[in-house]
């Protein structure tokens, strides 16, 4: 049924009533009647809608209609009335992939370059030289845009350059494609609010959701642009920024390509050529010894790059520069000033950022399990996904190209590939497994010992299938319930949190904080090891979490939880991402969307009705 309404009267009349907080938005906060008559301009039938998950409905519907500046448009009372699981699954699908995407060319340009982190007058685009395509077509974009200047990379750049664009930021070109009458931007998704740019790890998971939604077109692009990154910078970036370009992120590039695969391969020749990139950054970025390999034959996350990572805003590290700043007997200022400009030069502090770059590729920023040693750390994490990694690509030469395949002059079986994760799959267990403790933990090859730092990423090696029955079932017996709360698992447990000073830093990849890749990895992992019921339960927890959340503020879906309070309302370093629009959420955030639409799958009928009612997971579990 559809009420003929007058958009602006109403929206007025509804925002005076129910915001009562005048936070432009109808939440559960607000102390209005919550209830709000609708009269139909040509019938005057009246309606009452009732509740805040309903009132905020018809906030989000009218902000809809002021878009389309008409003076009377129609409400749909099925909008306003809708299951709310259905509801936030379609705005998913129909709304928030579209509103997330982005192109680097000249219809997308601005959108990207004209943001919040853009800080110099005239907005850079730097390009490698090596993409003569792209120099080419972006210089005559140059003459054309005002405020706009192209930073030619030079072909083999240095660490030294890098540094130097820290004084003319800007984003990095990607990858553009031919079509019918021009070149344009192969798409990405970004993950939302002020993260403007393509994320590494964030777009794997990204492109789960996407291929669920049936928008493969848009995961191929992920991988198209994944691609390009390794080609022309060496890397899948951190993101596509030029203070990014000293580190990478998770590698998940193969395990993109192996969920694309599933839905029907494009072409073997695409298949071919991202083999060939996949071989390539395995081997240039994870396997040099000294730099991401270690002495173990294990790996570890290991940024690029000196002193302070450039993304950080103002006053973040004035904990770690004040004994500095006293030591040199400088003011706070003026020692960060000199040391940015390596006037002053100190091994410890710079071998404390070191720490700090490494910990933000591992896309954990920031987390207490890495804080001052993650460069010294053969990781669970990263271990895990190199471990996929090897699996992954044998199974690709194995099923698609006759157990061999060729590239740069080298030939590569599938049974090397194998050897490689059985050689990875050993050493994890020798140095992470703890029997005891029935996690993985971290191993220090500095000091050649375990850290107890219980972390969610213990897990990961489920998702990797690394695990063997004994030590699956301790994680899901003896691990699991350390980490789990209402809605979801949190990124370590309460028990190592109570192990710091209580002058530590609250992180936000610590406890009580939820995030959508550790709830998804972990699903994974369950459904491989066949513990069906037991991934249902901890879908249910996170979708419950994300479904009451949007139900009453006003359609929120943040970046990450409060699992303590089961709230977007998180109070840690950073704040939270997603929660700041006004009348309507049009975009949700990247992972947690894909983490909505992924966790549908996996639920039955009786427990998607269920959720549609809100029922909470301690009355189920």
């Amino acid at each position: 049924m559809k009420f003929l309404i007058n958009i602006n009267e109403v929206f007025e009349k509804l925002l005076s009533q129910e915001d009562t907080d005048q936070d432009k938005k109808i939440t559960k906060d607000d102390n209005g009647p919550k209830r709000f008559v609708l009269l139909d301009q040509n019938t005057k039938a009246e309606v009452e809608i009732i509740g805040t998950y309903q009132l905020s409905n018809l906030l989000q519907e009218l902000a809809v209609l002021k878009e389309s500046d008409l003076i009377l448009g129609e409400v749909d009372l099925n909008r306003i009335q809708e299951n709310p699981v259905e509801r936030i699954s379609r705005k998913i699908k129909d709304d928030y992939w579209d509103e997330l995407s982005r192109t680097i060319d000249k219809k997308g340009l601005m959108q990207i370059i004209e943001d919040e982190k853009t800080s110099s007058e005239v907005a850079t685009l730097h390009v490698s030289a090596k993409d003569k395509q792209g120099v080419a077509y972006f210089q005559e974009l140059e003459k054309e845009l005002p405020n706009f200047k192209v930073e030619i990379m030079p072909e083999n750049y240095s660490m030294e350059y890098i540094e130097t664009l820290n004084d003319k930021p800007g984003i990095l070109a990607l990858a553009l494609e031919q079509k019918t009458y021009s070149l344009q931007g192969v798409p990405f998704i970004v993950p939302g609010g002020r993260f403007n740019e393509m994320y590494g790890w964030d777009s794997y998971f990204i492109g789960l959701g996407l291929l669920i939604d049936n928008k493969k077109d848009k995961a191929i692009a992920i991988a198209e642009n994944f691609k390009y990154q390794i080609t022309y910078y060496g890397k899948i970036l951190n993101a596509n920024r030029s203070y990014y370009l000293t580190r990478t992120q998770p590698p998940l590039y193969s395990s993109l390509i192996i969920e694309i695969v599933k839905k029907g391969i494009p072409s073997l020749i695409w298949l071919q050529s991202h083999l060939e990139t996949m071989i390539l950054e395995y081997n240039t970025v994870w396997m040099i010894q000294g730099n991401r390999l270690t002495v173990t034959g294990l790996n570890r996350y290991k940024a690029d790059g000196i002193g302070m990572p450039f993304e950080v805003e103002a006053g973040h590290f004035d904990d770690v520069l004040e004994p500095y700043a006293i030591k040199y007997n400088l003011p706070i200022r003026e020692f960060e000033k000199q040391y940015l400009q390596r006037i002053i030069v100190d091994a410890d502090l710079d071998e404390y950022f070191v720490h700090d770059r490494s910990m933000r590729e591992s896309g954990h920023d920031t987390t207490n399990r890495l804080i001052n040693k993650c460069a010294n750390l053969n990781s669970v994490d990263i271990n895990s996904f190199l471990y996929k990694y090897e699996k992954d690509i044998a199974y690709i030469i194995e099923t698609y190209f006759g157990s061999t395949f060729k590239t740069d002059n080298v030939s590569y079986t599938a049974e090397d590939w194998k050897q490689k994760a059985i050689y990875r799959k050993n050493k994890i267990n020798e140095l992470c497994w703890n029997e005891q403790a029935g996690m993985y933990f971290d191993y220090d090859f500095v000091n050649k010992t375990q850290l107890p730092f219980e972390a969610a990423t213990t897990f990961f090696p489920l998702w990797a299938g690394l695990c063997d029955d004994n030590q699956a079932k301790k994680l899901v017996e003896v691990a699991l319930p350390q980490f789990t709360k209402t809605g979801g698992i949190t990124g370590s447990t309460k028990s190592s949190a109570a192990q710091l000073s209580i002058y530590t830093t609250q992180r936000q990849w610590d406890y009580p904080f939820g995030w959508a890749p550790h709830q998804i990895l972990l699903w994974e992992g369950l459904l491989k090891y066949n513990f069906r019921d037991k991934a249902k339960e901890m879908v249910y927890r996170w979708l419950w979490l994300i479904t009451r959340n949007a139900v009453d503020y006003n359609g929120t879906i943040p970046e990450k939880f409060d699992l303590e309070i089961s709230s977007h309302k998180v109070f840690a370093e950073y704040g939270n991402v997603g929660t700041e629009f006004d009348y309507i959420a049009k975009e949700g955030f990247g992972w947690v969307n894909a983490s909505y639409q992924y966790g549908l799958q996996i639920l039955n009928a009786d427990l998607k009705t269920k959720l549609g009612e809100l029922v909470s997971p301690e009355d189920l579990f």
